[in-house]
């Protein structure tokens, strides 16, 4: 867990688990969303102090030792794993958190190196290393 502070706000953050397999939706398409499988990352995200500010998927991704990012496909409800993180910016009060699932088409044969958390707040990226499966 990690936590940090700006002008407007200190919250943390911290991923609970990484899971590949997981059961989805159908397998997903190689060809259009780049994995053949499904993973998950469990995060959650809590406004320790100051004003409410939004969370979502998107400045999450996996980085693999290739080089290669995987980002967040934008897809939610239907079958996806639950709980899910939320797609869209979702607003976290001072005092409260948001925890859930965020799933990734992955490729089945590899394992990322590291979970990366790169919101706009943050100078630095954060890390936090995959362990192996």
């Amino acid at each position: 867990m990690a936590e940090f502070a700006d002008v407007s706000a200190k919250f943390t953050v911290a991923v609970l688990a990484y899971t590949q397999p997981v059961e989805g939706p159908q397998p997903p398409d190689r060809a259009t969303l780049g994995g053949d499988v499904w993973a998950t990352v469990e995060v959650k995200v809590c406004n320790t102090e100051g004003k409410t500010f939004a969370v979502s998927q998107f400045p999450w991704s996996l980085a693999y030792e290739d080089g290669t990012r995987i980002k967040v496909t934008g897809l939610n409800g239907g079958d996806l794993p639950k709980p899910e993180f939320p797609t869209v910016g979702e607003a976290v009060k001072q005092g409260d958190c948001v925890r859930g699932k965020i799933p990734y088409p992955v490729p089945g044969d590899k394992r990322p190196a590291r979970i990366v958390y790169a919101p706009e707040a943050l100078q630095e990226p954060l890390d936090w290393v995959v362990p192996a499966g």
